[in-house]
């Protein structure tokens, strides 16, 4: 009943600028340049925040999930897309121009795997720029590096399902993007040092990133020892909506 009290928070893949109050860099891309925030308190006449999903999900997990008890914890989205969230101290940093942790749209650097020399094709991401770190480690960035080895397309699932069977190409394409989501979170490292980075997202569920991708990030780190725990989240897909209607104070 709209007579009745309440307020709403969402989480969306995207930012609200800081200058112009409209929705940018969303891979959603026709929430971009609408004012959805007071859209939807027209249409629902009642308050709305709106906050960068990642942002929700960071500070649902540093604040009673997985990140619980770390100062400096690092949220990332691997899902339809990917994004990254910052939280010190149980305060979510959102930078002067709104895109702390939007390390999804640096360029994927370029390293040597363990079998050759990176020799990827570029791609172009909806954001305008070429090779993303979001075009290669989100859900259609994993599927698309599998169809390049085996020119068939799968979804993320669907080519996790496959590791059981001991597939050749499901093993190359995920070896490569263990290599990948090690060598773009190691700049991660190297530039905000957290105590903790907590993956969240469909390919978060995959269990051997956890293991695998620790012991392949140091390479490209600027130290003699990494020890930043990667861990699952601990409320799962439901962290992010947590997270949406933390966005409003407990009364």
């Amino acid at each position: 009943m709209l007579s009745e009290k309440g307020s709403i928070g969402i989480g969306i893949p995207g930012t609200n600028s800081p200058h112009s109050g409209l929705v940018r860099g969303a891979n959603s891309t026709w929430l971009i340049g609408n004012p959805i925030d007071r859209d939807l308190e027209a249409a629902l006449e009642r308050p709305v925040r709106v906050a960068n999903d990642a942002n929700c999900f960071t500070f649902s997990e540093a604040t009673d999930g997985s990140g619980a008890g770390f100062k400096l914890v690092f949220g990332v989205i691997l899902g339809t897309g990917v994004g990254g969230g910052l939280c010190i101290s149980g305060d979510t940093i959102s930078g002067l121009n709104g895109i702390t942790g939007e390390w999804g749209h640096s360029p994927l650097p370029l390293q040597e795997t363990s079998s050759s020399k990176d020799s990827r094709k570029d791609r172009e991401c909806y954001c305008g720029k070429r090779n993303c770190i979001e075009t290669f480690l989100s859900g259609p960035g994993f599927a698309r590096s599998f169809f390049d080895h085996s020119g068939q397309y799968l979804s993320p699932n669907q080519i996790v399902n496959r590791l059981h069977d001991n597939d050749q190409y499901t093993r190359a394409a995920m070896s490569l993007y263990e290599e990948q989501l090690a060598c773009a979170l190691a700049s991660v490292i190297n530039m905000v040092d957290p105590d903790i980075i907590v993956l969240g997202g469909v390919l978060s569920n995959i269990k051997r990133l956890y293991k695998n991708v620790p012991n392949l990030w140091q390479k490209w780190c600027f130290s003699d020892r990494v020890d930043t725990p990667l861990k699952p989240p601990k409320h799962g897909d439901a962290s992010g909506v947590r997270g949406a209607a933390w966005l409003w104070p407990l009364e």
